[in-house]
């Protein structure tokens, strides 16, 4: 199979054209440390607080509010870890969800064995948390509150606005990874009332390595890493001017053409959801139809594994996933599907299927057919169908 059907955008996305025209000339010819005085270098520095100012643009920031990072684990990381230890006089308490991306959770759980307490928000069949049980949840001495803005496996848009309002209200402060989100959807962080946002670079079109957290003025947040004076002394290390300056280059592009791609994209969803529910029987959709990524689509198979769809599919030339990228080696379910009801054998037939620039219709018709003959193939080595079949001819 010579041709690639690359349906893994949540996972990554290939570098876009323009991005790679932008950046090339810092690898071989602008290569200088932004951190040096010599003319050369300024300008590489010049390269990288007008990115800078693309991505505050991009989310009603201001440009002291951003600062670059490696990707959004590391934003994660330090959002969360930061906070935390700059609050910790005033309480120990966080709020997250239960569906949060492994960077978020294991953060959390690293905080637990630190002697913070954290409240793991359930969410209901379609992957939101209810506002009442976040208001319940809100304690004396709740210092964060951590939710994501979209799920990276099933595409639920949580009711980020709500939910700042509701930290703003309380005096916590408020933490979102937007990393699935930010390019993909609007976002402006001053009506949302964010405090701080995770993003990453490579899930819109830009290098990976690369990512950005915004950190509202005023607020109080601990180094991560220590070392020089770099990001105005909150996070040393030498920067990525070739990363930082096509994630500026990414933002801007996708902000540029959000509303038209954003439509193209969700017509393509549907089309796809629609062709395989009225092709395939048993099976069903997870996950909000309506508050969804517009390039998000999660479909579990009954008496199938995600495993085995997957190799199937990879002998067509179509890329997809199981679940998030981060757990792809693991056998476990879907911490994700657990959690909005499914038991563990269904949350195990999982298929993600994620959208982006680069998919055309042509490349849907293609999927839609190659799809529902690999699920009766693998049903038919079944036992749980065999058994099934049987069940039903009494």
């Amino acid at each position: 199979m010579d041709r690639i059907y690359y349906f893994d955008n949540a996972a990554t996305t290939r570098v876009s054209p323009e991005v790679i025209d932008e950046i090339s000339k810092y690898f071989s010819e602008s290569y200088f440390n932004p951190s040096s005085i010599y003319t050369p270098a300024q300008k590489t520095k010049e390269a990288v607080e007008k990115a800078r100012e693309k991505v505050a643009r991009a989310f009603n920031a201001d440009t002291k509010e951003i600062y670059f990072t490696s990707g959004g684990s590391e934003s994660d990381n330090w959002a969360i870890k930061g906070i935390a230890e700059a609050y910790a006089d005033k309480g120990r308490h966080i709020i997250t969800t239960a569906i949060e991306h492994h960077a978020v959770l294991h953060t959390c759980e690293y905080l637990e064995t630190k002697g913070y307490e954290i409240t793991y928000l359930p969410v209901d069949q379609d992957g939101l948390i209810s506002l009442d049980d976040l208001k319940k949840a809100i304690r004396p001495d709740t210092i964060l509150i951590t939710v994501m803005f979209a799920n990276n496996e099933i595409g639920t848009i949580q009711p980020i606005g709500e939910i700042g309002k509701i930290a703003r209200e309380h005096g916590i402060i408020f933490h979102t990874d937007a990393v699935q989100a930010a390019g993909h959807v609007p976002i402006d962080v001053k009506e949302l009332n964010i405090d701080l946002m995770s993003m990453s670079g490579h899930k819109l079109y830009a290098p990976k390595g690369v990512g950005a957290l915004y950190i509202r003025k005023g607020i109080k947040i601990k180094n991560l890493i220590h070392g020089g004076q770099q990001e105005r002394g909150r996070r040393a290390t030498t920067e990525n001017v070739p990363g930082i300056v096509g994630l500026g280059k990414a933002v801007e592009s996708a902000c540029a053409n959000m509303q038209e791609e954003t439509e193209r994209q969700r017509r393509m969803r549907d089309r796809i959801i629609d062709g395989i529910l009225s092709k395939i029987d048993h099976c069903w959709l997870n996950g909000s139809r309506e508050k969804r990524l517009p390039g998000n689509i999660n479909i579990s198979f009954e008496f199938v594994e995600g495993e085995s769809i997957l190799l199937l599919l990879d002998m067509y030339g179509i890329c997809g996933s199981s679940g998030s990228a981060c757990t792809s080696g693991s056998l476990d379910p879907s911490h994700v599907l657990l959690a909005i009801g499914l038991p563990h054998e269904k949350a195990h037939g999982s298929l993600r299927i994620t959208l982006g620039r680069f998919n055309t219709e042509e490349e849907a018709d293609y999927l839609i057919e190659k799809l529902p003959p690999i699920i009766e193939r693998l049903r038919q080595m079944s036992p749980l169908y065999e058994e099934y079949i049987k069940n039903k001819r009494g």
